[in-house]
């Protein structure tokens, strides 16, 4: 034999050493039972291997991950209520909606000087009734006067003091609203807004409120407010603030947390692919099978009617008489002559897969995200899985086909094929 044919033989029994289940295909039947008659121990054949061809079933579609929510946007903190501190809401009351909401005038209105002169005395009028203790009157006649002229943030504020008294605070609210919108460097929206709030227990946005008007106009009446509301905001805020500082460090933890995982997967990870490098390794496979480059042209001269002349004993360790394969391997010849596969089997990662696979072939879906191992296998499975059984070339290996797990000729020529225990090591 010639150094190529003998290279080609030692990568077959490199294949058998891999996946020794091969040896339990019809075609290599003859081979077996040779070993068998040396007293070789040939392990017992496991499931379907993963290049073996499928019995009509379905591939179970693996579940889609449902893409990860995007972060949600953070909810501002509702204000904390004030049972949960501790914070008394004596003169706190629940007011009525808002629906409908008070006439606020055409903003785009064009006011007339008849037209603020008239607003002026309805102005007067509400006052009047005002301090004689009607607020239900003032508040038809504001609204009179804003009618007239939409344009006088005086006229809102005004009645936003007449709800306020009227314990509407909500409806004066809005009317502050529109005031400041009109006016914003006028303490009075900003002062009647603070007692709207004080009202509701909206601790927090009074005293923001009530400061602003202590900002613009200084006066007895807020500084009295900002005395009763001020301690009781500082407490809330000051809660906020311990809640914002908890959930920060929870969102740190968590992060550190996956951070650490992911570390430890990578590392789980590296660990696992060096054990395989090791083991493949030791079992004499280091950088992958030697000799694979440039194994064109199968096994040539046939092996037609057995291995003619037998194995004569092996003389001087050859193998005479044996005149090579040529498509008489069927998958396994196809293997020897695609360049792709021999470059894939000099990659230590292939090989490690090949032979977690071999073993275990239920962790074939472990390499579905490795496209260079899955092209390996669908490869694999494309040149042996696809021969059928038996076939024409029984009784000697000359193009027949076989069955999976690698394909080929029908078993037979056993009794030609005889080679010895040194050159099944």
């Amino acid at each position: 034999m010639d150094s190529e044919e003998i290279m080609k033989l030692k990568t077959f029994v490199g294949l058998c050493k891999a996946n020794p289940a091969i040896l339990h295909a019809p075609q290599f039947a003859f081979f077996k039972e040779y070993l068998d008659s040396l007293g070789a121990t040939v392990p017992p054949p496991s499931q379907k291997t993963a290049w073996e061809a499928p019995e009509e079933e379905k591939p179970t579609p693996e579940p889609t991950p449902s893409p990860a929510p995007a972060p949600a946007e953070p909810e501002p903190e509702p204000e904390s209520s004030g049972s949960e501190l501790d914070i008394s809401d004596t003169g706190v009351i629940e007011d009525d909606d808002v629906t409908p909401q008070q006439p606020m005038g055409d903003p785009d209105k064009v006011v007339t000087d008849d037209m603020m002169e008239e607003a002026s005395v309805k102005r007067n009028e509400a006052m009047e009734a005002l301090n004689m203790g009607n607020p239900d009157q003032a508040i038809l006649l504001f609204t009179d006067a804003i009618i007239l002229n939409p344009k006088s943030a005086v006229l809102f504020a005004k009645r936003a003091c007449a709800y306020v008294r009227e314990l509407k605070p909500k409806r004066a609210i809005l009317d502050c609203d529109q005031a400041i919108e009109l006016n914003p460097d006028s303490a009075i929206p900003y002062k009647w807004r603070g007692k709207a709030n004080k009202l509701l227990g909206q601790w927090v946005n009074a005293a923001r409120d009530l400061r602003m008007a202590a900002k613009l106009d200084f006066d007895d009446d807020i500084n009295q407010l900002l005395h009763e509301v001020e301690p009781k905001a500082k407490k809330i805020e000051l809660h906020l603030l311990k809640k914002e500082r908890k959930k920060k460090e929870r969102q740190d933890r968590e992060r550190r947390e996956r951070i650490q995982k992911a570390r430890e997967e990578r590392e789980k990870a590296q660990k696992e692919y060096e054990r395989q490098q090791a083991e493949q390794e030791s079992q004499g496979f280091p950088g992958g099978m030697p000799g694979f480059g440039g194994m064109g042209g199968g096994m040539p001269g046939g092996m037609g009617g057995g291995m003619p002349g037998g194995m004569g004993g092996m003389p001087g360790g050859g193998m005479p008489g044996m005149g090579g394969m040529p498509g008489g391997m069927g998958g396994l010849g196809d293997l020897l002559n695609d360049p792709e596969l021999l470059m894939a089997f000099q990659d230590p990662e292939v090989m490690a897969a090949f032979k977690v696979v071999s073993q275990d072939p239920s962790k074939i879906s472990e390499y579905e995200n490795n496209p260079k191992v899955k092209r390996v296998i669908e490869k694999m499975t494309a040149k042996f899985g696809a021969a059928g059984a038996g076939g024409p070339g029984e009784g000697g290996m000359p193009g027949g086909s076989g069955s999976p797990p690698f394909g080929g000729p029908g078993a037979g020529g056993s009794s030609s094929f005889t080679p010895s225990s040194a050159d099944i090591d």
